[in-house]
């Protein structure tokens, strides 16, 4: 059948066969410092901080560098610090 949406009349997919889409499983992200095993993440340590704070010196979202919640507030806390002591900058350059 058709199907009517705002760029007009469009033909529907049938709801099995060849039309259906298989669903895509991302690959399960893992906390890179649960796996090194870190208990303390060093705030004058700028190599590992600067890849979670790209350009636009917001610090990246747990859902995005897939850290776990214990070690995201460990590492804001480590990232605040060090903008605090001139190490990271605040707003990007």
């Amino acid at each position: 059948g058709t199907k009517w949406t705002s760029q007009g009349y469009q033909k529907q997919e049938n709801r099995h066969g060849s039309g259906r889409k298989r669903a895509v499983r991302k690959q399960r992200r893992y906390c890179k410092f649960c796996s090194d095993k870190v208990d303390y993440i060093d705030f004058k340590d700028v190599k590992i901080l600067s890849s979670f704070v790209p350009e636009g010196s917001k610090i990246t979202p747990s859902r995005i560098s897939g850290v776990c919640s214990t070690h995201q507030r460990k590492l804001s806390r480590a990232i605040k610090r060090a903008r605090q002591v001139a190490l990271l900058p605040y707003i990007p350059d």
